[in-house]
């Protein structure tokens, strides 16, 4: 059996309980003789991300995503989710379903990764990842009387997307005297085979920073994060400028930017340059993309090839947030003056860029970490915010449980906490 045909299998199984849970015993009475009309179209193609919602550690164990769902308490919210959708006649009826669903889940997230109280450790980001993919599997299979355009569709599937991701919550009180930092972290990545199970401490951190409220001897400093997906197309659709452009038009602006990704393993680089280059590593729908930053519709896209970090480094070096060194990374690649970019070989350094050089990479390389520092300081500067601070905060690569069938051990919990706290540290320094 193929892995497509597994996936239709399995998928049969949710959509048939979500139709059962919808028909009331009036109902069944009046259609006995007569088949009910399904709600959800299980053989309707899923991203790879959904079809993931399938996969297993060992033959015969739980499916990961929706173990973390559960284990974290989200699969009420999930069903209620799919039942009411079945309900909804058309796309225009869904809109309000989809965009408070959407928000619900982003803050029950953020309460549950702030509380005290939790059964299933709070720092886990990958319950959140792996509610929104029921979600937009649903969305994906949903069949409503009215027929759904494909435009309606996308419409819902970005809503609700967003929404739960926070892109949509970033807004600031109108509070004098106070200093406001705008927050992003990622959603897991590199999941093929028993790598499912991967978290990603750039995602804990955000959950741990929405409106944190930092007391220092300078004021007040509040912070509001969303989650970013590692999708090349919803970068090409503009969710980082949705964020970070979004947060500069509004009435109360930010003072700061700090992009989070995860990087390398022992260590925080805070990135001195961005690049105008994307080198085409899989996402993770599995699709690659290569070539320049493209631009996003709608927002100023000024012509450079590096960004500079205006964070103060030397600041959080210094500040002893432990227990990972913190160090300026200076690192980044181009393509030779007189050279097409993208052909032979990269000049790599730590000083500064050359004149007419093509960039190639920023000293966080030239996967999505490194876009989404360019793209917030390129809308930044774009949008003439110059005072605003801006920059990217790679964090220690966490590692997975050492039992390839445990979806977490004492160990992999601990470090987690550490790098996401260290994290919020960090950013009470900017």
């Amino acid at each position: 059996m193929t892995r497509e045909s597994t996936h239709r299998l399995r998928a049969l199984v949710p959509a048939a309980v979500a139709l059962s849970l919808l028909i009331t015993p009036a109902v069944a009475t009046a259609q006995q003789d007569t088949p009910a009309r399904p709600c959800f179209d299980p053989a309707a193609p899923l991203s790879v991300e959904e079809q993931r919602l399938d996969d297993v550690l060992v033959a015969g164990g739980p499916a990961v995503g929706p173990e973390l769902v559960r284990l974290a308490g989200f699969t009420a919210s999930v069903q209620r989710f799919t039942e009411r959708l079945c309900a909804t006649p058309s796309a225009r009826a869904a809109k309000q379903l989809v965009s408070s669903t959407g928000a619900d889940l982003w803050k029950t997230a953020v309460k549950r990764a702030q509380s005290t109280q939790t059964t299933w450790d709070a720092y886990d980001d990958r319950p959140l990842y792996w509610a929104r993919l029921h979600l937009t599997k649903a969305l994906r299979q949903w069949t409503p009387r009215n027929a759904v355009s494909a435009a309606d569709r996308a419409a819902l599937l970005e809503s609700v997307d967003r929404t739960s991701r926070g892109v949509t919550d970033v807004r600031f009180p109108a509070q004098p005297g106070v200093r406001r930092i705008v927050v992003t972290g990622f959603d897991p990545f590199q999941l093929q085979g028993t790598s499912v199970r991967r978290g990603n401490p750039a995602g804990a951190a955000a959950l741990q920073l929405d409106g944190k409220v930092f007391d220092t001897p300078e004021g007040k400093v509040v912070v509001q994060a969303a989650v970013l997906p590692v999708l090349w197309g919803a970068f090409d659709e503009g969710v980082v400028e949705a964020v970070y452009g979004t947060a500069l038009e509004a009435q109360v602006k930010p003072d700061a930017f700090v992009t989070i990704s995860q990087g390398r393993p022992g260590r925080f680089d805070v990135e001195r340059w961005a690049s105008r280059w994307r080198g085409g590593f899989p996402d993770n729908n599995d699709a690659s993309s290569r070539g320049p930053v493209p631009d996003a519709a709608g927002w100023p896209q000024p012509s450079t090839e590096f960004i500079e970090t205006t964070l103060p480094f030397q600041e959080m070096i210094d500040a002893g947030t432990g227990p990972f060194t913190v160090q300026l990374n200076r690192s980044f690649c181009e393509w030779p003056v007189g050279s097409v970019p993208g052909t032979g070989p990269m000049s790599c350094r730590t000083d500064e860029p050359t004149p007419g050089a093509a960039a190639a990479s920023g000293g966080g390389g030239d996967y999505l970490s490194n876009e989404s520092m360019y793209r917030a300081n390129r809308v930044r500067t774009g949008l003439g915010a110059t005072t605003v601070l801006g920059g990217h905060l790679h964090t220690p690569v966490l590692t997975q449980p050492v039992d390839p069938a445990a979806l977490t051990d004492a160990a992999f919990e601990a470090q987690r906490r550490d790098i996401a706290n260290q994290a919020v540290a960090l950013v009470g320094v900017v």
